[in-house]
């Protein structure tokens, strides 16, 4: 699925930041955090200045569960907008995922606008998406931190409330880096 070296790098990578962060290896990462270190701006869509009722009715209303989050890039600058009708579990995934984009350096998304008005958005590849969901899940869930949660026998929603991850979240990278198998939990 993934290049030879890109899970290990990924790992490495969230080591990075977290001492950047001036965190422990083991230690639960901001999102909001992580994108200030990286001039990233986070920006609600309802906070957006100026934007039309209409267009954030649909976004955040109407047509709430259809998005989660985009990046906007020009040059080096990048600015995620994000959907603040989600959780805080799944919008520090949602942020983590489009700073995971930019790290890996994905092309970001296009959006264009039909003659009708009709949004169009390009949306990033599959494997740039699996890309970024492991390096998101890294990012918040690094394979150290599901150990230590496991040796401290913390249960699931204590581990994911102190990570400030959904238990979805935490059953994946449990199951997908292994951990689980390595303690026989099914």
């Amino acid at each position: 699925m993934f290049q030879r070296g890109f899970k290990s790098w990924c790992e490495t990578v969230s080591s990075q930041y977290r001492k950047e962060l001036r965190l422990g290896l083991n230690d639960p990462m901001d999102s909001y955090k992580l994108a200030a270190l990286l001039s990233i701006t986070v920006w609600p869509v309802n906070e957006i200045p100026d934007i039309d009722a209409n267009t954030l009715s649909v976004l955040t209303e109407k047509d709430k569960h259809s998005w989660s989050a985009a990046t906007i890039s020009l040059n080096d600058d990048h600015l995620v907008i994000i959907n603040p009708t989600h959780s805080k579990a799944r919008t520090a995934s949602n942020v983590m995922h489009e700073i995971a984009h930019i790290i890996i350096g994905h092309e970001p998304a296009r959006v264009d606008v039909s003659e009708d008005s009709i949004l169009l958005l390009n949306t990033y590849d599959k494997t740039q998406e699996e890309e970024a969901d492991w390096l998101c899940g890294c990012l918040l869930l690094p394979r150290s931190a599901l150990l230590k949660i496991k040796r401290l026998k913390l249960s699931p929603e204590k581990a994911a409330e102190e990570y400030g991850v959904s238990s979805d979240m935490l059953r994946y990278r449990m199951n997908v880096t292994g951990v689980n198998r390595q303690f026989k939990t099914p």
